[in-house]
């Protein structure tokens, strides 16, 4: 990686990682705006891969559809909320664009494929980064600051990352064997592997140090960990899908939003699959956890 490309990620981490943190912390409309924000520009982000491709997705529709799942979420916490909403808006826009494709696209311009990538890219952005807002909820202190709910926000995300950290150098000490060379040629097998023990250790020790001594949480190292197992493949799985997408349209970057970096799905690939993942375990633990043996809490 070349030194001013280095440089770039630094920078973008050292600011970026602190406004996240309180952004997580607020909760409320600063972190949905902010979420909105991210969930619109990575739906414009997949509508720009498609196009790529000769498919002329409604880039306004979705992302307009992206940010207004997280808004909705804001504005009405919890799950069954969201789930009415998200199921009427999307049934909606697709009989709109379906009708819209009459004027819009016409017989010729792959009508079918322009509506299925709009929604696609709204649902892969926005329907996932509600999740984030849903985790944040689970404290009981929906729109107020919370350590709380900032740590369970964290949970899958620092999963996510710190699982392509060790994959990286799991990869470059050991790695031989190609992982999905077709999809992505850099990655490797020992990789993978590194990545899910990696990420399992850091669950272990997030559970341990966050969630048992810091929060007081009933979720100790071995919950912890098993939340690890599950978020770990999923976020490696998103990771290689998106990469899937880049290698269809033959480009390096989703994006150019984070110097360094790239677009929002280069930087929230594996983020989006590991916070809806990270959010059905911690809202079903409570459900199950009580009077398990080994620690659990």
């Amino acid at each position: 990686m070349p030194v001013s490309d280095l440089a770039r990620r630094v920078s973008v981490a050292a600011v970026g990682i602190p406004i996240a943190v309180a952004l997580i912390w607020f909760g409320g409309w600063p972190l949905g705006l902010a979420l909105a924000l991210l969930a619109a520009a990575g739906a414009a982000e997949v509508c720009r891969l498609a196009a790529v491709r000769g498919v002329r997705a409604y880039l306004p529709a979705a992302a307009a559809l992206s940010a207004a799942y997280v808004v909705f979420a804001v504005r009405h916490p919890g799950l069954e909320a969201l789930a009415l909403f998200a199921w009427a808006a999307t049934i909606g826009v697709a009989l709109v664009l379906s009708v819209a494709g009459l004027w819009l696209r016409g017989p010729n311009d792959s009508p079918l494929f322009a509506a299925a990538a709009t929604i696609f890219a709204a649902l892969i952005t926005g329907g996932a980064l509600t999740f984030a807002v849903l985790l944040r909820d689970l404290s009981g202190t929906p729109g107020q600051p919370s350590w709380l709910g900032a740590t369970l926000v964290a949970y899958p995300i620092m999963l996510a990352w710190m699982g392509d950290t060790w994959a990286y150098f799991g990869g470059r000490a050991w790695g031989r064997r190609k992982l999905m060379p077709s999809v992505s040629p850099a990655k490797t097998v020992a990789g993978a592997v590194a990545g899910l023990i990696g990420t399992v250790v850091t669950a272990a020790l997030y559970g341990w140090l966050v969630f048992g001594l810091w929060q007081g949480l009933p979720i100790g190292a071995v919950a912890a960990a098993v939340g690890g197992v599950l978020i770990g493949p999923a976020a490696q799985l998103g990771d290689l899908a998106e990469s899937l997408l880049k290698r269809d349209a033959g480009v390096k970057d989703s994006g150019t939003l984070f110097p360094g970096h790239g677009g929002v799905l280069d930087r929230f690939d594996a983020v989006l699959v590991a916070l809806p993942v990270g959010y059905a375990y911690l809202a079903l633990l409570p459900t199950w956890i009580q009077g398990l043996p080994w620690g659990w809490a």
